[in-house]
């Protein structure tokens, strides 16, 4: 009779081990999903109370790369800005130089053709005389 009730001792425990497993994996689930954050949170929130040193602010770093963007990109405005005012004077001293050119061929010319006149004359007079 001992042996039998050990035999049913041994497949009752089986079958509660079978019955109780599934739900201790269901109550390990809901607790990891549901109770876990919320303690874990609190642990958080307690360790930054209790920490004798000052948290760093992370506002400084932005600001610094936020300053630069706004450095960076007013100086590319004022490099293309120049840029265009320099393109636009070098059109300037393109055509002023232009200009000038023409000026000084159109009194060269004027002045060779006022040489070759003279020469013309004294030539002719010279022709005249010895005629």
């Amino acid at each position: 009779m001992a042996d039998q009730a050990k035999v049913v001792a041994a497949q009752r425990i089986e079958d509660a081990r079978y019955w109780a497993a599934p739900r201790l994996e269901s109550a390990a689930h809901g607790f990891e999903d549901q109770v876990a954050p919320k303690v874990s949170s609190m642990l958080s929130a307690a360790a930054k109370r209790v920490d004798p040193k000052p948290s760093h602010s992370r506002r400084w770093p932005v600001l610094v790369l936020m300053t630069g963007l706004a450095v960076g990109t007013i100086g590319y405005l004022f490099y293309r800005r120049n840029a265009q005012q320099w393109t636009e004077h070098m059109k300037d001293s393109a055509s002023d130089a232009s200009r000038w050119v023409s000026e000084k061929a159109d009194s060269t010319a004027t002045s060779a053709d006022r040489m070759a006149a003279n020469v013309s004359n004294k030539a002719d007079e010279t022709s005249r005389k010895m005629s």
